[in-house]
């Protein structure tokens, strides 16, 4: 087993509130770090005890403002600068991912760029949860231990016993998502087909499936706008489902989001912690990713098997 007094947690700004839980949960306090900003906005960070020979995890979710990128590239140059011998970024939200690809001429993709920044910087490995497109993973030439949000929100679905339980994808691309969750259960699935006028704005949809009387779950890994889970919610509701709930764990929650979430015939909105909401809501519940967090770095620094946090075993 490796010495665990070579593991050193640091959190960059945007993600002390939950670097803080990781840092309990994993049984170690947060290293001495400064982030410094010049009167321009300039990003100067500083390690205020030495990481020399050390394994280095540096937690910071990257939504925007894009100086959370900014600020975590640095950190990782810092890190490398002061001769940490290994660095992970545990990124639990990671920014950019829902541009993947080229699906229309002359556009970036993101995804890619981002990947290309993090291994230009130094790091060594990517800690993250839930990502738009699993095959994102195949943007990094090191390795990506991509974790399983089901850990923390399947125990608390079951929690609830509701019968008939039925799960949507919001959309096609969420059908994997969602039968994961119906494999899980032993449940049935049904599709939201939903058709875009232009970005964040959904002009029509229907249901791909039987959902009277039953207890209706959409599944997603970001709610941004709410647009699309809220109109989901709505029809499904006209088709005859007895209560809709959604759960998706990046909580991005821009523009209109909470007015639309809290007048929606939502039952309940559940989300992680990965992202901090900018206000309460009483239809949205927060799940901690601490946890899952905290054992995944442990296992890593322990040189253990770690496919139980990304391969969903509930039963």
């Amino acid at each position: 087993m490796a010495d665990p007094n070579f593991v050193k947690l640091f959190s960059g700004t945007s993600s002390r509130y939950l670097a803080e839980k990781i840092a309990e949960a994993y049984g170690k306090p947060l290293g001495a770090i400064t982030i410094q900003r010049f009167s321009d906005g300039e990003i100067s960070p500083y390690y205020e005890e030495s990481i020399r020979g050390c394994d280095v995890f540096l937690i910071q979710s990257t939504f925007p403002p894009a100086d959370n990128l900014m600020e975590l590239l640095l950190m990782i140059d810092a890190a490398r600068r002061a001769s940490a011998k290994y660095v992970t970024v545990v990124m639990p939200y990671f920014g950019y991912a829902r541009q993947d690809r080229k699906d229309k001429p002359r556009v970036a993709i993101a995804a890619k760029l981002v990947a290309n920044l993090l291994s230009a910087a130094g790091a060594d490995r990517l800690m993250t949860c839930d990502l738009h497109a699993g095959q994102i993973q195949g943007f990094f030439d090191f390795p990506v231990d991509h974790l399983d949000g089901s850990a923390i929100f399947a125990p608390y679905l079951e929690s609830l016993n509701l019968e008939n339980l039925v799960f949507a994808a919001p959309d096609v691309g969420g059908v994997g998502r969602a039968r994961a969750f119906a494999k899980m259960f032993g449940a049935d699935m049904v599709v939201c087909d939903k058709h875009r006028k232009r970005a964040n704005e959904v002009a029509g949809m229907q249901v791909i499936g039987d959902v009277k009387d039953a207890n209706v779950v959409i599944i997603d890994d970001i709610v941004d706008t709410a647009g699309t889970i809220c109109r989901a919610a709505a029809v499904l509701k006209e088709k005859g489902a007895r209560s809709v709930r959604a759960i998706c764990t990046h909580p991005v929650l821009s523009g209109n989001a909470y007015d639309n979430i809290n007048h929606s015939v939502l039952e309940e909105l559940v989300v992680s912690d990965t992202i901090p909401l900018r206000q309460k809501s009483p239809k949205i519940k927060v799940l901690s990713v601490a946890e899952l967090f905290a054992t995944a770095i442990k296992k890593v620094h322990d040189y253990e098997s770690i496919s139980s946090l990304f391969i969903s075993t509930h039963k």
